[in-house]
């Protein structure tokens, strides 16, 4: 199995994060730009996310634009080295443990192989991040996916005090509603391995699709787009200031 190579960030990094600067990004250079890259490595020294795709027949590559949108906003508006191509990993890829933090979403069924849930679980164990977007119809295979991975563990709601809600922008009340379904709250569970958040699931909240471009859900106001991306850069924020040395 690839080794990982999570590594806690410097101070100075997690308060110019916190801070919003930008001088740090300008001193790395200027960040690539492109839509995805199959099965590629992380670029060396900046912060990656990564698209997982997954087995089972859900679209996990729904929301074309979403990725690289956050992306983007994250660049703009902190000061994280942050690669701007979104890359496509399996969990069987080699690289799978150079990305800082996995995205994974769609609308259908997702499955893992044995050795796929054992890299996964890996991942986690060693300091990896991963974000769950619920795209509607997701979400029960999704919690059969968490048993195969820890029987003994259950996602739990995130509590409204933890830093992913405040630490670049405040959601005072959770998880923001992007679009609606069933009548449902938004809902932000959690899987924390020790008093870490290694998997943050947002449920019934559509974030994926307020990343998505302007106008691609045509009644959407600009506000939940703002919010959507918010909530976003938080979440990379802390995949990186939250990372484990193996």
């Amino acid at each position: 199995m690839t080794r990982p190579r999570f590594v806690r960030p410097a101070r100075a990094l997690v308060a110019l994060v916190l801070g919003g600067a930008v001088a740090l990004a300008a001193a790395v250079g200027p960040s690539r730009d492109a839509h995805a890259a199959t099965g590629g490595r992380a670029a060396p020294g900046r912060v990656s996310v990564a698209r997982l795709k997954y087995g089972g027949g859900g679209d996990w590559y729904a929301n074309p634009t979403a990725l690289r949108n956050l992306l983007r906003a994250v660049r703009q508006r902190t000061a994280l080295p942050i690669d701007t191509v979104e890359h496509v990993v399996s969990l069987r890829d080699p690289g799978l443990f150079d990305h800082d933090m996995l995205h994974v979403t769609g609308h259908g069924t997702m499955t893992l192989e044995p050795e796929e849930a054992a890299r996964l679980r890996a991942y986690l164990l060693q300091g990896g991040f991963v974000h769950v977007d619920d795209n509607y119809g997701l979400d029960s295979s999704f919690r059969r996916v968490v048993r195969q991975l820890f029987p003994d563990r259950r996602l739990v709601d995130v509590p409204l005090s933890h830093p992913v809600y405040r630490l670049v922008y405040d959601f005072p009340k959770g998880l923001p509603k992007i679009h609606e379904h069933d009548g449902k709250p938004a809902r932000g569970y959690g899987l924390f391995i020790g008093d870490r958040l290694a998997l943050y699931y947002s449920f019934s909240a559509d974030l994926g699709n307020g990343w998505e471009d302007v106008g691609t859900y045509k009644d959407d106001p600009p506000a939940l787009h703002e919010a959507a991306l918010r909530m976003g850069v938080n979440l990379v924020a802390y995949a990186v200031t939250s990372r484990v040395t193996p």
